[in-house]
């Protein structure tokens, strides 16, 4: 098999870096389809975690194929493994994106879902590529910890987790996050807008939230508002 650059397409991707590469054949070693290792990578103790999880993929070194998929002078270890399919857990508190544009954004993103205990996220068409390579490297490998599904409309969301409180953070609600309370017995999906557009003013509710903060700034950019908004939820659910 042919690896090339990655392409929206494709039937794989992969993983820049040793500690995404690890965290793949942690936790889907069954898609992982083979593991280049630079020659001048001489970390025995991750070579060594490499081949103790990579099951029946095949390691080999090879600095070309480096070069050419990395592109960067820093990367070591690539582990090209193929896409699959997840679907979020009907019992577990769910993240919403709508129309998520950042790579950068969204991989930070899963990286801070998982760090605050929340393991399934919903993302509403258009959206951006979870498999794309610079998606994969910002989550520093959490997506591999993460159920992801994608839904063509928000109202496909809603009509299959119908028993999910909807919190939708808008600039227009009158809720401040400090002041508002999260039902410990109720499933909850935390909802958020595009990068630059935010949510549809259709969706303002009671139940609307929005996070304040000084007039020094005129907005929180989208990995913040949802790390902030994390912290507080889970701090109330616990």
């Amino acid at each position: 098999m042919e690896i090339k650059s990655y392409k929206k397409d494709s039937f794989y991707s992969y993983t820049l870096g040793a500690f995404p590469t690890i965290e793949l054949l942690k936790k889907h070693p069954e898609h992982a389809l083979k593991i280049y290792i630079h020659s001048s990578f001489k970390n025995q103790e991750v070579i060594d975690m490499i081949n103790s999880l990579r099951k029946k993929c095949e390691v080999e070194f090879n600095d070309k194929m480096i070069n050419k998929l990395s592109q960067k002078e820093n990367c070591f270890v690539i582990g090209v493994f193929s896409k699959y399919h997840d679907r979020l857990n009907s019992n577990n508190d769910h993240i919403v994106l709508v129309n998520p544009s950042n790579m950068g954004n969204l991989g930070t993103i899963i990286r801070s879902s998982l760090g605050f205990g929340i393991k399934d996220i919903a993302i509403i068409r258009p959206g951006v590529d979870i498999f794309d390579p610079k998606v994969v490297r910002a989550s520093m490998g959490a997506m591999f910890s993460l159920n992801i599904q994608y839904f063509s409309t928000y109202e496909d969301y809603c009509s299959i987790f119908p028993n999910h409180e909807k919190r939708t953070f808008m600039l227009q609600a009158k809720n401040t996050l400090q002041e508002t309370t999260f039902n410990k017995n109720k499933l909850t999906s935390l909802v958020f807008g595009n990068e630059s557009s935010g949510l549809d003013i259709s969706l303002l509710d009671e139940n609307s939230i929005i996070i304040e903060h000084s007039n020094e700034i005129d907005s929180l950019n989208l990995p913040s508002s949802l790390a902030i908004a994390l912290y507080e939820f889970r701090k109330q659910k616990r």
